[in-house]
């Protein structure tokens, strides 16, 4: 079973880059700030929404199962949300909306959707 989810680590992690999450000027933080915040808001969405019905990836940093129904175990998975890291966080603290047809976000199969009543995992 996967470590529990610090929410102080999570929050801790997410401002530290919240600048460049909330502003498209500023400047990028350091790569492991960033894949921390990453890492830990997914973790969290796994936790909030246990399952391994979609899997949510934002590549190259992490990938989760999440969402309680058929468990998912070989091949590409049918239900799959990407998404890169700042897209990713943007969900992830409630400054964007998962509608599914985003641009910046690639949702396939009919159960991705489902992430959304699980988000945000932080409020900023």
């Amino acid at each position: 079973m996967a470590k529990t989810v610090d929410p102080a680590h999570v929050r801790a992690a997410v401002l530290a880059v919240r600048e460049w999450i909330e502003d498209d000027d500023a400047p990028k933080p350091p790569r492991a700030a960033i894949a921390d915040a990453v890492r830990s808001t997914a973790r969290t969405l796994a936790q909030d929404a246990p399952g391994g019905s979609v899997e949510v990836r934002v590549p190259p940093l992490v990938a989760v199962q999440c969402v309680d129904g058929p468990r998912h175990t070989r091949g590409t998975p049918p239900n799959v949300v990407e998404c890169g890291p700042r897209t990713w966080l943007r969900l992830a603290t409630g400054l964007d909306v998962f509608d599914g047809a985003s641009d910046s976000v690639q949702a396939s199969g009919s159960r991705a959707g489902e992430i959304a009543r699980y988000l945000p995992v932080l409020r900023l």
